[in-house]
């Protein structure tokens, strides 16, 4: 899970610099992510085990693929291109508040005093550099609705994480990530056919192809193999604290590439957000089921 949203954490800056040219459109980029990622998960299927999928299972993982993959990343990028990307930063950061609640209501996973304190801390954590980068922001054409994307973006991904939490232990990362890209695939290119109709594809530079390759293989296809492990072995709620170390990355890059200052509330800001994801892992996880040990 680390590894995963430190590799979002720098997708973030990576994609802005490719698509500042205006030759890669946000939807151009969600298109290269979804497709890109189900091109090499089908590549590496050939050289692993091969695992049948009933039909009633590839129903279930064509859900998973809108809820977890379509939905998450398509109602977030149009959501930030009506809102601005404070709003849409500060938004992000209620996602382990809904996992927390939903995995409670679905998975009967308990709140405890722990687990709050935990998330509280993350939060507060997060919101200091969200806030502390939003220096000279602008708000978009219709900022409700961007918000409202955003947060059906967070939701999305929450419903993903709570109700397919039993579910994804029954197949291999890579069979289950060749079909929910694949099935989010077959939906989202033929929507979007006009864009890949209208891009200059000879206008591109070492910038846009290197910078797509990193957003397509790094922060996709290993992310989300990293994701599936974690959220293999981890309780969905841990599993959404973990989205509070994006910001911190981002953080990071920007002071590096001079975009952004180092403060003692930026370290600050990372003790809150590192104790918080300590308090959540050391949490009660939820009960065992009738006559079987914990």
């Amino acid at each position: 899970m680390l590894g995963a949203n430190t590799t979002w954490g720098l997708m973030a800056p990576v994609a802005k610099i490719v698509m500042s040219a205006g030759l890669v459109s946000p939807l151009l980029m969600t298109n290269f992510r979804i497709t890109g990622a189900a091109l090499l998960f089908w590549f590496t299927s050939l050289f692993t085990k091969r695992e049948k999928v009933p039909a009633r299972d590839l129903l279930l993982l064509a859900g998973a693929a809108m809820l977890g993959i379509l939905c998450n990343q398509g109602c977030y990028i149009f959501g930030v291109g009506f809102t601005s990307p404070g709003e849409a930063s500060i938004i992000t950061t209620t996602m382990p508040l809904w996992v927390m609640v939903l995995a409670a209501l679905i998975l009967h996973e308990p709140i405890t005093l722990k687990k709050v304190g935990g998330i509280l801390l993350g939060a507060t954590g997060a919101l200091i550099l969200v806030l502390s980068g939003m220096k000279g922001h602008t708000s978009g054409d219709n900022p409700m609705l961007g918000d409202m994307l955003v947060l059906t973006a967070q939701l999305s991904y929450a419903l993903y994480l709570t109700f397919y939490r039993n579910f994804i232990k029954k197949y291999s990362v890579i069979t289950l990530m060749k079909w929910m890209f694949t099935f989010a695939a077959v939906i989202l290119v033929p929507v979007s056919s006009g864009e890949w109709m209208s891009t200059d594809w000879g206008a591109f530079t070492a910038r846009e192809i290197w910078g797509s390759a990193y957003v397509v293989f790094m922060a996709t296809f290993v992310a989300y193999i990293c994701i599936m492990i974690g959220q293999k072995n981890l309780r969905p709620t841990l599993v959404g604290m973990y989205n509070y170390v994006q910001p911190i990355v981002a953080s990071c890059v920007g002071i590096y590439l001079g975009l952004d200052t180092f403060t003692p509330f930026k370290l600050l800001a990372v003790a809150l957000i590192f104790t918080g994801v300590y308090l959540v892992t050391i949490s009660k996880a939820a009960p065992a089921p009738a006559g079987r040990k914990a």
